[in-house]
């Protein structure tokens, strides 16, 4: 994959180099924001109870960042989707954006998401004038890209830089927003939506064997779920084989075609104009039309802001909506 795409599959998707996804840990690894003790492993895997959220000015997300407000934020800049993601589910809209998850009509819709201001620079290079001219009371951007504005933009706004590598953190952010605006029951519900529909997902656990690539040309990665947030959901509702291999090395077409995968999720990543879908590229490898999904028709091009740059509960219930009715 040429390196552009990989630098934006990281910053814009996950965390990308080198040739794999690299993120934050698995959701096995991280403890579980809201989840009572007593209804750990009671029932479906994931529970569905959610703890209270308290309202609060002062919040210290789970990679021990401290966001201090003096009042509930009203004007939110986002430079990352999740941001986008978790002021949806609040009932809330940016002051500003630069992405575009906002246009899917599950979110804005292309109507209304038009009408939010769009930061100038793009997502590696937001500019700091531009984010400022909104008069932001919260910045909310990817801590390993964004985080080099924190010194511009110290003492004109407060800067929160995430990093989410699990549902579970997406979870935690979503409650610690909710706590920081006042949106309690808001954020309740959107948890409580998001695990009652992981827990219907895994008792209902296809026996497929499922694989999420993606990419612009026949170069591809493989989504793994140490790396992909989306990815960490799939071990849950299907067999999902797929390790990560670190920086130094990806799996090739014999390698996948060995695994005989049943349903193949397939995320286009575009740099300027589209050029076509990635699964049409990689038809023209004679090994491709043997892979079983492909014989079956079971190969799905799916919407890569929502699967690869959302990551919040609203992207990720669509990922699973998405996925269990293709796995069936």
């Amino acid at each position: 994959m040429p390196r552009t795409a990989l630098r934006v599959r990281r910053w814009a998707a996950i965390a990308v180099l080198g040739g794999l996804l690299a993120g934050c840990g698995t959701e096995n690894a991280d403890p579980d924001p809201g989840e009572p003790a007593a209804a750990a492993g009671a029932g479906a895997r994931t529970s569905t109870e959610v703890r209270p959220i308290e309202a609060a000015t002062r919040i210290t997300d789970a990679e021990g960042v401290t966001v201090s407000l003096p009042k509930p934020p009203e004007k939110i800049v986002c430079l990352v989707a999740l941001c986008d993601d978790i002021l949806v589910e609040l009932g809330m809209t940016p002051t500003a954006t630069n992405s575009q998850v906002l246009a899917h009509p599950k979110f804005l819709g292309k109507e209304k998401a038009a009408k939010i201001p769009v930061v100038p620079g793009g997502f590696l290079s937001p500019e700091v004038e531009a984010i400022l001219s909104h008069k932001p009371d919260l910045v909310i951007g990817l801590e390993d890209t964004h985080g080099k504005l924190a010194p511009a933009l110290k003492g004109a706004t407060a800067f929160w830089p995430v990093q989410p590598g699990s549902w579970q953190d997406s979870v935690g952010y979503l409650r610690d927003l909710a706590a920081l605006t006042g949106r309690t029951a808001q954020g309740e519900k959107a948890e409580k939506t998001f695990r009652t529909r992981l827990a219907e997902a895994e008792k209902q656990k296809s026996d497929r064997t499922a694989l999420i690539i993606y990419g612009s040309d026949e170069n591809f990665g493989v989504a793994t779920p140490e790396t992909d947030v989306a990815a960490g959901l799939f071990p849950k509702i299907s067999h999902y084989p797929w390790k990560s291999r670190g920086i130094d090395g990806s799996y090739s077409l014999e390698e996948i075609l060995a695994r005989d995968v049943d349903v193949l999720f397939v995320e286009t990543l575009s740099f300027g104009a589209p050029d076509g879908k990635l699964s049409d590229k990689l038809a023209k490898n004679p090994l491709w039309s043997r892979i079983p999904a492909v014989k079956n028709g079971k190969v799905i091009e799916v919407d890569s802001e929502v699967w690869a740059k959302g990551r919040g509960t609203r992207s990720l219930g669509l990922v699973l909506d998405e996925a269990t009715a293709a796995l069936r």
